[in-house]
């Protein structure tokens, strides 16, 4: 029997911006061979674009502002660096983090955060947690590859999204010899991922394949207009804010008590992650539709065509 898709929950009308989920976004780049602030700046754009009541933007100080003025929707706190390099100073970065992760629902990390150890720091301490949803992207799956024992840090419910090439790196680190780019070996290869380290993996690609390991689907939608600069930080914001609206978190221990958090939102993350390709795939035909252009796309352009396919898709 087909795998075949829920329809997107409805919105609440009587809901505010605490209804809609608050996604943290870290990302960014201030070392002084590699500044970057772009991408996570598309990661926040996007998850407001599909509905999320709040993004909060967590970067390098001095690449915060930057990413603010490209997407001044957002809020935004900043990680202090070292006056040498630009590089994150671990303990701050680690403190501010869980103050700003406290009330999020959802943590989508590694858009433009590079690939030093203080980076790799700050995305273990994400993926140990097991307070809040985590999304995990770009430098955060290479810092992941690089990172010995690996399936033993991972205890936060999770979305990996790798391209072929962030999934061999993967792949190889976890002896996993199964070929991405080998169209028959796709399925198989996201579900290894995904048993492997217990979590949802997005395998990007024309025909993005999504599993839990159980179970598998596989996107027969998009355009090769989505081949281009940022497009999947704005699939990492699509899936975080559907997580933020519509799955429930696991419990949260404050002060060494369990304390339970609600349990009627309607999707899981296997089903928030498919939605959120496949919105992500729509918009780029509609897209090249309204442009009447096979290529040339802006991945800010991609985010802002949202709106309209997720209310489409919409119970």
């Amino acid at each position: 029997m087909p795998d075949t898709l829920p329809p997107l929950p409805p919105r609440d009308p009587a809901g505010h911006k605490g209804t809609f989920g608050t996604a943290l976004i870290v990302g960014g780049c201030a070392r002084t061979d590699a500044r970057m602030f772009g991408a996570p700046a598309l990661s926040a754009r996007a998850a407001l674009r599909s509905g999320v009541g709040l993004a909060k933007l967590l970067c390098p100080e001095p690449v915060l502002t930057h990413a603010i003025a490209l997407c001044p929707s957002a809020t935004g706190r900043a990680l202090p660096v070292n006056e040498t390099d630009g590089d994150l100073i671990p303990h701050r970065a680690a403190e501010i983090f869980d103050d700003a992760s406290a009330d999020a629902d959802v943590i989508a990390i590694g858009p433009g955060l590079g690939q030093s150890e203080p980076a790799r720091t700050l995305t273990l301490r994400a993926l140990n947690q097991t307070d809040t949803p985590v999304v995990a992207d770009a430098d955060a799956l290479n810092l992941l590859a690089s990172t010995n024992e690996l399936h033993l840090d991972l205890h936060a419910q999770a979305v990996l999204t790798p391209h072929p090439g962030e999934y061999k790196r993967l792949a190889e680190t976890l002896r996993i010899n199964l070929d991405p780019t080998i169209a028959d070996q796709r399925e198989p290869a996201a579900e290894a991922l995904a048993q492997r380290l217990g979590c949802v993996v997005v395998l990007k690609g024309a025909g993005t394949v999504v599993s839990d390991g159980l179970r598998t689907w596989t996107c027969d939608r998009g355009h090769p207009c989505l081949a281009t600069a940022g497009t999947g930080d704005v699939l990492t914001g699509v899936i975080a804010a559907l997580i933020a609206q519509f799955v429930a978190p696991g419990p949260r221990a404050i002060g060494g008590i369990e304390m339970p958090r609600p349990t009627g939102k309607p999707l899981d993350l296997y089903d928030a992650s498919r939605l959120a390709v496949q919105a992500h795939a729509l918009a780029g035909e509609l897209w090249t539709d309204h442009a009447a252009a096979d290529a040339g796309m802006l991945a800010q352009e991609l985010a802002d065509t949202l709106p309209t396919v997720i209310t489409a898709m919409r119970a």
